[in-house]
């Protein structure tokens, strides 16, 4: 009965952080996040790495909208190289099937503008905690070592950020993970764009390839309409990240 009732207290608990409001970080913290995002973007080494958590962000938009058109999902695996693969049961054709192929692509891009919405209303914690939940349901439909290997480790670092940091702390790397989805996102689109004018129609057939053979629209179509949502949420997202600060800078000035 105590061990019921403490569970209750820590549920309750959580649940009050993660509705509750945080005041914003400072100019410095903020925008050195995005300094730190960029340099995990940019430099090839380290893309290497981080590109696997894109990789995460992207099957999991593809699961979210073969879910939200009624499709079932029969498993989410995540590769060494990056790749990964959602695979859905459903009709092989019609707008569901649309959906489930366009989010990919722009899904770190959303994912990223949604957390800017929830920071530019001061709930960062809410980010960190609503990205745990997603993780969650993710694990749960991987189906390879190295896919629950990835999510694992990132859930992990998410929750311990949001279990033990000062709120402070956990305000800075929200910032992180949201300038992070933002700037990365349009990183793949160029990708793969460079693929496809390389061998063409890519094996197994990208996103854009996909949408291509359903739609009968070009694929480099599919990519510009990628390329314009991933930069379109950076440009919305960033603007919302950045506004709180545009007054102290101009008047530093």
């Amino acid at each position: 009965m105590q061990w019921h009732a403490a569970a209750v207290e820590v549920i309750h608990q959580i649940w009050l952080r993660a509705i509750g409001q945080q005041d914003p970080p400072q100019a410095a913290v903020a925008f050195g996040a995005a300094a730190f995002a960029l340099a995990l973007v940019l430099p090839r080494p380290v893309w290497s790495i981080t590109r696997h958590l894109v990789t995460i962000a992207h099957e999991g938009a593809h699961g979210v909208a073969a879910l939200a058109v009624g499709r079932r999902l029969a498993g989410i695996r995540l590769h060494s190289d990056t790749s990964g693969l959602t695979v859905s049961k459903g009709k092989p054709r019609g707008p569901g099937m649309i959906l489930t192929f366009l989010v990919g692509y722009p899904g770190p891009a959303l994912f990223g503008l949604s957390a800017a919405a929830l920071l530019a209303a001061h709930r960062a914690v809410a980010v960190l905690w609503i990205s745990l939940i997603l993780l969650a349901l993710l694990l749960l439909q991987i189906r390879n070592w190295f896919g629950l290997c990835s999510v694992l480790v990132t859930g992990l670092a998410v929750f311990s950020v949001s279990w033990w940091l000062p709120e402070r702390g956990q305000s800075a790397f929200a910032y992180l993970i949201t300038w992070f989805l933002l700037l990365s996102a349009p990183r793949p689109v160029l990708e793969l764009q460079t693929k496809r004018r390389r061998q063409g129609r890519l094996a197994g057939g990208s996103d854009a390839d996909q949408l291509a053979e359903l739609t009968g629209i070009p694929g480099l179509l599919w990519v510009a309409i990628f390329l314009a949502v991933t930069v379109g949420a950076l440009a919305v997202g960033g603007y919302w990240l950045i506004t709180p600060y545009r007054a102290s800078f101009v008047l530093s000035q």
